[in-house]
């Protein structure tokens, strides 16, 4: 294959992003672009375009009430989605469905065996349940991906891996229970940080007990604390050999993110990212799609974002 690696970049994928100095900008897209180009990852890639998913395919994960009440908000383009912090704008349908039609596109091709990676840093919306939105995320592309892994590939040993600074409660909750979904995040602990979930004794419940792990950590955790854990996530998926694996690699968990505490470097990213696809190449024939998740720090998100598509680019050389 000429490229490895699918990116996913597009306008309609810059277009979701939040209005009036949301943190979450229709800025963030172009921040990662400009520094993924500058460090020649551009001629690594396979550049693809989004596509908007279909409310069917939408509808994998998410009710019919909820895909129906964003496409209400679109039109009027007033309002709160998640009566919160995720403000409904002219067009949020369609940028959302954007996101999951980029996730799809990705998976496709992965599975085709066009190629083996995929990145899309627009995505990775973690919070968004099946019944609602929340914590800036519209749909959830990652549980769209996980729930047509099932059903149109008959994949179901699936490994969920999150970093982002946030628990990705969007993916455990509605996970918790499956015997099958292999759940790892680490995150900052929700004693001081929104949602507020993903407690060290949430490991699951019924046939997926034993099949999650929350690992929450102190604020100003540096970048010796997370490999110290990071062993934790290893094991827990070499224990259980995933045939597919999703990667969040939110870089709010960076050090200088306007609504985190912790205190990584870029270098963590770039880290589990090469760990993962190791992982990939031993038990999932080199699947594994990387997502961007949050991150409001410009420079962190384009540095830690860049770290996971090269690790993806060098990873058939390990």
């Amino acid at each position: 294959m000429a490229h490895e690696v699918a990116l996913y970049i597009d306008e309609f994928l810059a277009g979701y992003g939040f209005p009036d100095g949301h943190p979450w900008g229709v800025d963030r897209q172009q921040a990662f672009w400009s520094e993924a180009r500058a460090q020649g990852l551009d001629r690594d890639v396979l550049i693809c375009p989004s596509r908007l998913a279909t409310v069917a395919e939408v509808s994998r994960f998410h009710t019919s009430e909820h895909v129906a009440r964003v496409q209400h908000l679109s039109l009027t383009g007033y309002g709160s989605i998640d009566g919160g912090d995720t403000p409904a704008f002219s067009g949020v349908y369609e940028a959302s469905a954007h996101v999951v039609g980029a996730a799809l596109e990705g998976l496709s091709l992965v599975m085709a065996g066009e190629v083996l990676r995929s990145f899309q840093p627009i995505g990775g919306l973690h919070h968004a349940t099946r019944e609602h939105a929340a914590g800036f995320c519209v749909f959830n592309d990652c549980g769209v991906v996980i729930d047509t892994l099932r059903s149109c590939y008959g994949i179901e040993r699936i490994a969920y891996v999150d970093i982002d600074v946030h628990h990705g409660d969007g993916l455990y909750y509605p996970y918790a229970a499956d015997p099958h979904l292999i759940y790892a995040d680490i995150h900052e602990d929700g004693r001081f940080l929104y949602p507020g979930t993903g407690a060290e004794s949430e490991r699951g419940k019924a046939e997926g007990l034993g099949l999650k792990l929350n690992i929450p950590m102190p604020p100003a955790a540096d970048d010796q604390q997370f490999r110290q854990v990071w062993a934790q996530v290893e094991a827990h998926l070499i224990a259980h050999q995933p045939e597919f694996i999703i990667f969040q690699a939110g870089a709010d968990s960076i050090a200088g993110d306007p609504l985190a505490h912790l205190s990584y470097t870029p270098a963590v990213h770039a880290y589990a990212a090469k760990r993962l696809c190791a992982l990939a190449n031993r038990f999932c024939e080199g699947r594994i799609m990387g997502f961007g998740g949050g991150g409001y720090n410009r420079q962190n998100l384009a540095l830690g974002w860049c770290g996971v598509l090269n690790a993806f680019i060098k990873a058939s050389e390990q």
